[in-house]
């Protein structure tokens, strides 16, 4: 028997054991709303689109009708309706969106791109190797913190509660940077 058989099968076998463990963990150790939270986010058919989808919802449809400009500063339909919950703090992103279309947003993303490469080039300067891990902790830090958020906002990540570094209510997140 090849050597590639044996491994196969024993990958098979770990693949197998890993969906009876993932499906007995989502039905019989999750509580309900946080069966919802992933239900929102893998399978939004299950879910009732006035309960627990109506963020996710309103936010790609915030974001949506930005278009390519927006509708100017101010003059979001959605978000000055208070269509979006949590507008901001977790759903902040949807805001800029909505009132700056995809060319703010697009900003944004190069902003915290330029940030994060910066940090980086700090990082590779450091002599010391602690000063190094500490740059780049922060930059996993952050780089997480923007990923998950405009990711929840878009629905493509599920929705946990991360705001969005510097632009949330607040100025910034006291959990994202640790100085």
């Amino acid at each position: 028997m090849p050597a590639w058989s044996s491994s196969l099968s024993g990958g098979l076998a770990l693949s197998g054991a890993l969906v009876y463990v993932s499906g007995f963990w989502f039905n019989d150790v999750l509580k309900p709303h946080q069966q919802d939270r992933i239900n929102v986010w893998l399978n939004p058919g299950k879910c009732d689109p006035q309960g627990s989808l109506y963020n996710v919802l309103q936010s790609k449809m915030a974001i949506g009708s930005g278009g390519l400009n927006g509708k100017g500063f101010l003059k979001g339909s959605l978000t000055k309706g208070n269509f979006v919950p949590e507008q901001s703090t977790d759903f902040i992103f949807c805001t800029i969106g909505e009132e700056q279309g995809f060319i703010g947003s697009m900003a944004i993303i190069v902003l915290f791109l330029l940030l994060l490469l910066r940090i980086i080039t700090i990082a590779e300067r450091q002599r010391s190797g602690f000063s190094r891990t500490y740059a780049y902790g922060v930059a996993g830090i952050l780089f997480f913190h923007v990923f998950i958020n405009i990711g929840m906002t878009m629905g493509l990540m599920p929705i946990i509660g991360i705001p969005l570094p510097f632009i949330s209510k607040g100025g910034s997140s006291s959990s994202v940077l640790p100085f």
